[in-house]
């Protein structure tokens, strides 16, 4: 190739870093070459022109730079600085070949070699417009590089953030390591700045680092930053959220690494932790994954991949898409293999299953759930995880078969006793309303008859709905058996408890769950409860409850007279 007889900038560089104003000095220099050699040019005119115009927004970003008050202080132009000169030290040859009267070279390599500069050239000036825009250059570096302590106000944060995310974009992959390195350390430190940085960093660049081409540590620790972003708040999950993160998260559950997996996984069921974002997974074909997070998964990842499908198990579409795919055998697989943790989120999720309807209850049936769970609740020591497994069993329990089974369950049928004499109240109302179902053999009523005093105390509280009715409907199936009335009539505390319940002036407790276990401890005819009532002044509640014409009342009180009748006919005898 023919070279041009004008005068050429040194390429040449000394060794070591220079300072920013050396740099820009240099690049000055050049750029004032490659403006006067554009307007002379008599090759490739027209790709020249665009270049032209890059240049002279370059010289005005420049410009503005140099009057920026902090600017020679950013570390940032310590890298921007080299690789622009550079880039315009590799245009001026062939500027010079271009202003040649005839151009004798290989024309598809200029044309190549002019794309590659003008590529270049764009990606210094978004660069160079985003660190003008940060603002970053205005504030001292000493002061961006500190990490805002706990006094700083929202302006010192908000500076810090922009900054850091300023050298994570346009920086080079030391810059992006430091300025997440950063990120991190404030995110783990203070939980109040995850607010200001879903406000002012760039999320959706930060999601960006996802993809699996970027560089590994880069990628390991954007992904950190945004399952710590998405564990925060419900305000940073949203702009992940809106920023698309749903779906490279999936992707690296899928294919990342075990370690990137993990991080994943949380960030995903934070995510889907909100309503309005659950839809989406199946949008975004996350069943299947999350599914196979839960099958073969270190225990971390099953545990979040089991939270997510938990969230988004109560969307109709995606119910069924947990059937088609094969869910519930991994869940029922989980709720014996798992951990605390994992096995309370399988089984909230099986309740929630279970109680959408026939379709789901058959598949957990089909996999021997009901006795899985029948088993697992003898050694379960979480509440929670008891919840659960309970409204999973009372679902299950619609069918015949599965009422027949738990019906002949002594194990079960003691633990559910155990479960209203010490449990909190949701377990004594789920427990409650379970027995009440069962059609119980005499023995194991027997065996539970020490829960009838917890019932009667049950039947009090007016909250949570339901709990009432279901303390009554037990304790009438339990008094079927003679032995059992005669126990709760000895109990003084239980008397004195229903007693209260039938005084009209007593308005927490509807009369009619009181009258309903008065009549069934006064079947048989026996006359020793019938005392134990009167002594206690059932008798005239009772009365009264009649001439208001409360259903049951009159039923229970006839019952009950029988010892008036007795009293009077022994009185006369012995007159």
């Amino acid at each position: 190739m023919h070279t041009s007889e004008q005068p050429q900038t040194p390429t040449s560089e000394p060794s070591g870093p220079q300072p920013p104003q050396t740099l820009l000095n240099l690049i000055t220099t050049v750029l004032s070459l490659l403006l006067l050699s554009s307007l002379t040019v008599r090759s490739f005119v027209g790709r020249w022109q665009v270049l032209r115009s890059k240049l002279c927004t370059l010289q005005s970003s420049l410009s503005l730079i140099s009057e920026s008050p902090h600017w020679d202080d950013n570390s940032l132009l310590h890298t921007l600085f080299p690789s622009l000169l550079s880039t315009l030290q590799r245009l001026k040859p062939l500027s010079d070949q271009c202003t040649l009267s005839s151009f004798t070279g290989g024309k598809l390599l200029m044309q190549s070699d002019l794309d590659i500069a003008s590529s270049s050239l764009s990606t210094h000036l978004h660069d160079l417009d985003f660190l003008l825009r940060s603002g970053v250059l205005h504030q001292s570096n000493s002061i961006i590089l500190s990490h805002p302590g706990p006094g700083s106000d929202k302006d010192d944060l908000g500076f810090f953030i922009r900054d850091v995310f300023t050298r994570l974009q346009i920086g080079g992959i030391e810059f992006k390591k430091k300025a997440l390195e950063s990120l991190l350390q404030l995110l783990n430190k203070d939980e109040k700045s995850t607010a200001v940085v879903a406000k002012e960093g760039n999320i959706g660049y930060l999601i960006s680092l996802l993809e699996v081409n970027s560089q590994p540590l880069i990628r390991e620790q954007a992904v950190l930053a945004v399952s710590m972003l998405a564990s925060s708040s419900q305000h940073s999950r949203k702009i992940i959220f809106e920023e698309g993160g749903l779906g490279p998260l999936l992707r690296i559950l899928e294919t990342g690494s075990i370690s990137l997996k993990e991080k994943a996984a949380i960030a995903v069921e934070a995510i889907t932790a909100d309503p309005e974002n659950a839809w989406a997974i199946s949008a975004y074909g996350g069943v299947s994954a999350l599914i196979e997070a839960c099958r073969s998964g270190s225990q971390p990842i099953q545990t979040h991949a089991v939270g997510a499908l938990r969230n988004v198990a109560s969307v109709e579409d995606i119910r069924l898409a947990l059937g088609e795919e094969g869910a519930v055998p991994v869940l029922v697989q989980l709720l014996v293999s798992g951990n605390t943790a994992t096995q309370e989120k399988v089984a909230n999720c099986l309740s929630i299953l279970a109680s959408s309807g026939e379709y789901c209850r058959a598949l957990i049936i089909q996999e021997k759930g009901l006795p899985r769970l029948m088993h697992m609740i003898q050694d379960l020591s979480n509440s929670d995880t008891i919840e659960h497994v309970l409204r999973t069993i009372c679902s299950l329990s619609v069918t015949d078969s599965n009422l027949q089974i738990l019906s002949s369950s002594t194990t079960t049928i003691i633990q559910l006793g155990e479960f209203i004499k010490h449990g909190n109240m949701i377990l004594q109302q789920i427990s409650a309303s379970l027995l009440s179902k069962l059609s119980i053999r005499e023995g194991n009523k027997r065996a539970i008859s020490s829960c009838m005093g917890s019932l009667v105390k049950l039947m009090e509280s007016p909250k949570p709905v339901g709990l009432q009715d279901a303390a009554a409907q037990a304790i009438v199936s339990l008094l079927t058996v003679r032995s059992n009335r005669k126990e709760l009539a000895r109990d003084e505390k239980s008397v004195m408890r229903l007693v209260q319940m039938l005084d009209p002036k007593n308005e927490t407790v509807s009369k009619k769950y009181p009258l309903m276990v008065v009549t069934a401890l006064l079947a048989g005819g026996s006359g020793d409860c019938r005392k134990i009532l009167v002594a206690a002044g059932a008798n005239k509640h009772l009365q009264i409850l009649t001439e208001m014409e409360v259903a049951g009342a009159k039923k229970a009180l006839q019952r009950l007279a029988g010892i008036t009748l007795e009293s009077i006919f022994s009185r006369t005898w012995r007159e």
